[in-house]
């Protein structure tokens, strides 16, 4: 297993346990079948297990496990705070206090503000106090790390980058989100205030690997490597040596096993350029389907009315390479739960967008097609509820 350092020296082990997808038996989480994979992981030296509030029974189940081995001064625990539910000091408090009861534990390698999309969240939870809360918490030992879970465009990830000063962050990153959400930019923005970067989705929940097309299994296949399609997608994030950790859901001996088999030998720049076209010839397959040719490169932003047009068009393309609800639920979390709103039905057509496309792209029109296409009626009717919630929260809360 090969470690790579976080922001204080400390070695976390570049393949990290996601532990929100362990098998259930029952309607619970089979803590036999999770605690042989748990175990298989860490005598292969994984040291970094990265559970939430709102995993269904997960937090309870690691804390059994690493309880009944033993194992608790060895490996690094990261969970998170529910800030999308919190409203008070007091109700952060009692979460907290919650989990480190599942955990069986007294203290937390790694606090995350979890599923942070705008920073409008963050305010809020400043506004509430969070900033004496943290600086409490790490002078009494109860959290070793500060860090924050995103899911939200580019820019407001670099607002919420510079306004503390964090110890991590986790972040969506794989070979076809290397443009959305925090994308490349926020990666090396982060390396660059030596701020570790922990990846979620790096096979966008098994989909790189389950649902790609027979052109991409061909490219893969043909490049003579040998490599499966998942050692492809983590290959593709060990080489670059902003990344820090890896996170996967692993669900089975075999998987953790070939995971930590490649998580050994995968070093920063190891790659060719001939490995490199594999990806890229891949990943157009992937996207071959009818999809908007959009690159992300973003010579488009800013629109003068607020629309995110690489954002709108990433989540349609979704919606053709995966299925309908994820692109609908991607853009509603990257694009509708923003403070200030900037949905494709802002566009008043002025064709700026168009003068810089270096694809020349009708945006206009695609924005048009891509709208009706993301929001039909019962998500115009969600998303709207849930703004509600969370922005009429932040005023009553002074943010």
């Amino acid at each position: 297993m090969q470690y790579r350092n976080d922001k204080h020296g400390d070695s976390l082990s570049l393949l990290g346990f996601g532990c929100m997808r362990f098998t259930k038996k029952g309607g619970s989480i089979d803590v036999d079948k999770a605690e042989r994979e748990i175990m298989a992981a860490y005598r292969a030296g994984v040291n970094y297990y990265d559970t939430a509030y709102l995993y269904p029974g997960s937090e309870a189940a690691i804390g059994e496990i690493f309880e009944r081995n033993g194992i608790r001064k060895d490996i690094r625990i990261a969970t998170k705070l529910p800030q999308y539910l919190i409203g008070s000091r007091a109700a952060i408090d009692r979460i907290f206090a919650e989990e480190l009861s599942r955990l069986r534990t007294d203290y937390v390698d790694y606090y995350l503000m979890h599923h942070v999309t705008d920073v409008a969240m963050w305010e809020k939870l400043k506004a509430i106090g969070i900033l004496d809360w943290i600086r409490e918490k790490k002078a009494s030992g109860a959290i070793r790390n500060i860090g924050f879970s995103y899911h939200g465009n580019t820019e407001n990830f670099l607002k919420i980058l510079g306004d503390y000063d964090w110890d991590m962050c986790q972040i969506q990153y794989n070979y076809l989100d290397d443009v959305s959400q925090a994308g490349v930019d926020g990666l090396k923005a982060a390396a660059a205030r030596g701020i570790p970067v922990v990846i979620m989705e790096p096979l966008r929940g098994g989909k790189l690997v389950n649902l790609l097309p027979e052109e991409a299994k061909r490219v893969f296949r043909e490049s003579g490597r040998g490599w499966s399609p998942a050692e492809w997608g983590f290959r593709w994030l060990y080489d670059q040596p902003e990344v820090t950790v890896v996170l996967s859901g692993m669900n089975s001996v075999e998987m953790v096993e070939e995971n930590c088999r490649t998580a050994s030998d995968a070093v920063p720049g190891h790659l060719t350029a001939e490995d490199r076209d594999t990806i890229e010839r891949a990943k157009k397959a992937i996207l071959g389907r009818d999809t908007i040719g959009c690159t992300g490169c973003r010579y488009c932003m800013p629109c003068p009315k607020g629309v995110d047009i690489p954002g709108a068009f990433l989540c349609y393309n979704t919606m053709q390479v995966e299925s309908k609800r994820e692109g609908r639920f991607q853009y509603a979390q990257t694009v509708g739960m923003t403070r200030e709103p900037a949905f494709a039905t802002q566009c008043v057509g002025c064709g700026k967008c168009e003068q810089h496309c270096p694809q020349f792209l009708p945006i206009r029109d695609l924005l048009k097609k891509a709208d009706r296409a993301l929001r039909p009626l019962p998500y115009r009717v969600g998303i709207g509820v849930v703004r509600t919630y969370l922005y009429r929260k932040s005023k009553k809360t002074g943010s």
